[in-house]
């Protein structure tokens, strides 16, 4: 499937068209989608003008390839995204979710403090340590959020 489409550009926001040339679908299907997966939630502005990020781009990539290469139904591709989903979140419960390279949050080294002992000053502002924190920090803030909801 990823092998036909290009590549997703660095951005923070795409818009439907973009959405629909990066992942082989059309527009109306990407709106459709938006109503039978709920995970599916861009950020809508101006005239309800859609914004999708990074991640929305990756799960539609992912319906899309449950629903025309792998041959799910609607009904099967959203309880397959689902217990997919649901694997992740127990990954991460659990300590073994390692995010692009990055060791799980939380795991020290032998001889090592843990790192949420490590103040974020004692970094430089070049310093790869610094973005491990700072993108723990988002990750259990998103995960604050969306229990929320």
């Amino acid at each position: 499937m990823e092998n036909f489409l290009p590549s997703i550009p660095e951005k923070r926001y795409f818009t439907i068209g973009e959405v629909g040339d990066l992942c082989g679908v059309k527009p109306h299907v990407l709106r459709y989608w938006e109503q039978e997966f709920t995970q599916l939630r861009p950020m809508k502005r101006r005239g309800n003008r859609r914004y999708y990020q990074r991640h929305e781009v990756l799960m539609i990539r992912c319906i899309r390839d449950l629903l025309y290469d792998q041959g799910f139904t609607i009904n099967g591709a959203r309880t397959k995204v689902h217990e997919m989903l649901q694997l992740e979140r127990d990954k991460k419960r659990n300590g073994e979710l390692l995010l692009d390279g990055i060791e799980p949050i939380g795991v020290a080294h032998a001889g090592e403090e843990s790192p949420a002992e490590e103040p974020l000053a004692s970094f430089s502002a070049a310093s790869p340590d610094r973005f491990f924190y700072v993108r723990r920090e988002l990750f259990e803030i998103r995960d604050l959020l969306s229990a929320v909801h």
